[in-house]
C-alpha cells in the first residue's frame, strides 16, 4: 500500500509498505528496523519479536523520543511489560501495533511535529 497523506519536509517517512517490507522515504526494507526522523536503523533486533532483549529497549529509550511505536509485525503482540520498563522508567510514551499502523501513526506523529521513533518488526 501506498501513503502519501502526511509529510515532513525533509525527515523519513513511511512511503509504502506490504507483507514482508515497508519503504522509508522511497526506499524498501525487508528487515526489521528503527525509523526517527534523523535516521534509519536497519538490523534492528534481527532475532525477531520473541527475542526482543531489556538491552535494545535501553537503546531505543537512549534515543530520547516523546513517543515509541513498537510495530509488531502482521499480527498485533504485546510484548511482556518487564520489556518496556526502560522505556517507562526513561518516561516516553509507547504503543504497540501492528507494523502496517505503527507505519502510518508515525507519518501523522512527525507531520504534527512530535519526537517519534518507530521500531518495527517486518514480516
Amino acid at each position: 500500500m501506498k501513503i502519501d497523506r502526511e509529510t515532513a519536509e525533509g525527515r523519513n517517512v513511511f512511503t509504502a509498505y506490504d507483507e514482508g517490507w515497508v519503504e522509508v522515504s522511497g526506499r524498501r526494507y525487508t528487515a526489521n528496523l528503527v525509523v526517527s526522523g534523523e535516521k534509519v536503523v536497519p538490523g534492528w533486533t534481527a532475532a525477531g519479536f520473541g527475542a526482543l532483549q531489556p538491552a535494545e529497549m535501553e537503546a531505543l529509550a537512549a534515543m530520547k523520543p516523546e513517543i515509541l511505536l513498537l510495530g509488531s509485525g502482521r499480527a498485533f503482540r504485546f510484548p511482556p511489560p518487564a520489556l518496556l520498563a526502560p522505556l517507562h522508567a526513561a518516561r516516553i510514551g509507547v504503543e504497540v501495533m501492528d507494523t502496517r499502523a505503527a507505519c502510518r501513526t508515525y507519518n501523522i506523529l512527525l507531520a504534527e511535529g512530535r519526537g517519534v521513533v518507530a521500531a518495527l518488526i517486518v514480516d
